[in-house]
């Protein structure tokens, strides 16, 4: 535990604040743009899961505003020629979830932090916890972790957490609340810690 604090307020006093904090900014911008906007951030969040953030954020610069119009068929074939893992089945999740398309600014300013990452996952198909909470961070939410394998092996590596066998919807709360208390020891959001343990562990800031 003391390693990572040390790490993360050597991290927070240096050249990455800048960035992190631009790019918080961003997230919060993002979130008082239109529903067409924020539906593509959504598709990005499809498409990363099972995937990789630099390869969704290509795609999602190359469809653009395709995501809003295009057919689930037409989608495969742009997923397909622009490399992604799963073309056939993220296609069919956008074109499912474009039901909600028109809907998001009033979702989720009807909703906050947990109540709008429950409805997410209720609704929009392909999209579990952490997809749902990536979304909500993108689009300024801050107090909700997003938990992939480089936070976990970081906890783990603490001794903060053991590695889960499964990720359940109940382990996901319970790794949550430990790097709730983890932001509050250095004054941090989920938003925050988010971005200074994934630069921590991969070197990068992406969203």
């Amino acid at each position: 535990m003391k390693k990572l604090l040390k790490e993360l307020d050597i991290l927070r006093n240096s050249e990455i604040k800048s960035t992190v904090e631009q790019k918080m900014k961003e997230f919060k911008e993002l979130g008082l743009k239109s529903n067409k906007e924020l539906f593509k951030e959504l598709c990005f969040c499809l498409l990363t899961a099972n995937y990789n953030a630099v390869g969704g954020i290509k795609i999602q610069k190359a469809i653009g505003n395709g995501f809003y119009t295009l057919n689930e068929k037409q989608l495969a074939r742009s997923l397909r020629e622009l490399g992604h893992r799963f073309p056939n089945a993220r296609a069919k999740y956008i074109a499912e979830a474009q039901q909600h398309k028109t809907k998001l600014k009033s979702i989720l300013s009807n909703n906050q932090d947990q109540g709008a990452r429950k409805w997410l996952v209720q609704n929009v198909k392909g999209l579990g916890m952490k997809e749902a909470s990536h979304f909500l961070r993108n689009v300024g939410y801050e107090n909700l972790a997003i938990i992939d394998f480089h936070i976990i092996d970081i906890l783990a590596d603490n001794k903060l957490i053991e590695k889960p066998k499964i990720m359940t919807p109940k382990k996901y709360l319970e790794i949550e609340s430990v790097l709730k208390d983890l932001g509050k020891k250095v004054n941090m959001n989920m938003s925050e810690l988010d971005l200074y343990l994934w630069y921590a562990e991969t070197g990068k800031v992406l969203k």
